[in-house]
């Protein structure tokens, strides 16, 4: 991991076209702000891992049903 020091207004620049900027810092906060592209998705950690499990939960339950269906499909009729 990279660990840099910087004031508010100052950048950190990540590859060709995104930049992190520090806004503000009061108290124990930082407030930061991302340019980046449109096509490159900017998440909060705790909202990624959210979304991540929810996805991972609809892939269990479109498995599930797919075995469902493929099962009802070998019974005899």
């Amino acid at each position: 991991m990279l660990v840099l020091t910087r004031r508010p207004g100052e950048s950190i620049i990540v590859g060709k076209d995104i930049v992190i900027t520090v806004i503000e810092i009061k108290g124990g906060q930082v407030r930061i702000g991302i340019d980046a592209p449109r096509e490159i998705q900017v998440h909060r950690e705790e909202v990624y891992e959210q979304v991540r499990q929810e996805n991972l939960e609809a892939v269990r339950h479109a498995d599930a049903a797919r075995e469902a269906l493929k099962r009802h499909r070998q019974q005899p009729e």
